[in-house]
């Protein structure tokens, strides 16, 4: 561009313009800028936080709208994050609603045990503050443990679970050597022992960049919120409490799980009031996020059986 210092004209190739409309022009494209990026922020709202039963804080999100609520758990170690693929997916639908338990991601770890049913009441908080009236909870991995304690929690307000590869067996006979066994890499050196733990549950086919990531932020866990949580939840099955809690959680339950492990149907029949299972074949404990377009499609059939379920029982 040649600016002739003798006119208040603006030479551009073979053309010159007054300054004062090369101005206006920049002026408005500026104002374009300014107004597609707020509209790009509005688009995408900002995380909101709630107190939890005992206090800690709870970071969530709340993507769209429509019933039923769907309200995502993550596992282990994991976050809202985990569910990144769901989320758009979902909420042209559905009121979507991923969270942090407290002690992951965003919230806030000031407990000295992490319990499954503390986490139960962080669901419940974010389930309350986000609205909505009918809600399915699901949950991966641990998730699915959490989701369980939230449904007895809010029974009048739940009229299904999902679990995303969990739930096999809630009859799982786990002892406490079994445990001390599981758990003693964990204790011994957190970093190397939780990347090992949890890359025996991720295919080799999976996308090598997707496999570092998942190992890579699970071993930045916090240490002491992490195996408190794993006791935790271990404790249940060797307690029995896994189980046992379904016999008071009178609702319909469906797994959509990957083929690693065995699903026992008769044991988990046993408690819950129905279950069935999808399953997804050469898919990995993580086939929400290596398996996306396969994984919403099954969580979509079992969204819409569940709520086929509460519309014949009036719920």
């Amino acid at each position: 561009m040649r600016v002739a210092l003798n006119s208040d004209k603006v030479a551009t190739g073979r053309h010159w313009l007054p300054v004062s409309r090369l101005l206006l022009a920049l002026t408005g494209f500026l104002v374009f800028l300014v107004l597609s990026r707020a509209d790009v922020r509005a688009a995408g709202p900002w995380p909101q936080v709630v107190l939890s039963k005992d206090g800690t804080p709870v970071s969530y999100e709340v993507h769209g709208e429509g019933e039923p609520t769907l309200v995502f758990v993550h596992g282990w170690s994991c976050d809202a994050r985990y569910w990144r693929e769901q989320v758009p997916f979902f909420s042209r639908d559905h009121r979507v609603v991923v969270l942090d338990l407290a002690g992951h991601g965003h919230s806030g770890m000031t407990r000295i045990r992490y319990t499954m049913a503390a986490f139960g009441e962080d669901v419940r908080a974010v389930t309350e503050a986000a609205g909505g009236g009918r809600v399915i909870l699901i949950g991966h991995s641990m998730g699915g443990s959490v989701i369980a304690e939230a449904a007895r929690l809010m029974p009048d307000r739940v009229v299904g679970l999902i679990g995303v590869d969990t739930l096999e067996n809630i009859e799982y006979p786990m002892t406490s050597e079994d445990f001390r066994q599981a758990i003693a890499p964990l204790e011994k050196d957190f970093r190397t022992g939780s990347r090992q733990f949890v890359g025996e549950m991720i295919l080799p086919a999976t996308d090598a960049a997707l496999r570092e990531w998942i190992l890579a932020d699970v071993a930045a866990a916090p240490p002491a919120v992490a195996l408190s949580a794993m006791t935790e939840m271990m404790n249940q099955y060797i307690s029995g409490e896994a189980a046992r809690i379904f016999d008071q959680i009178r609702l319909p339950v469906i797994s959509v799980n990957g083929d690693l492990w065995p699903v026992n149907y008769e044991a988990n029949r046993r408690h819950m009031v129905s279950y069935q299972a999808i399953v997804l074949k050469q898919t990995d404990h993580f086939l929400m996020m290596s398996r996306p377009e396969e994984c919403n499609r099954a969580l979509e059939q079992a969204i819409r059986m569940l709520a086929e379920k509460a519309a014949e029982g009036g719920k």
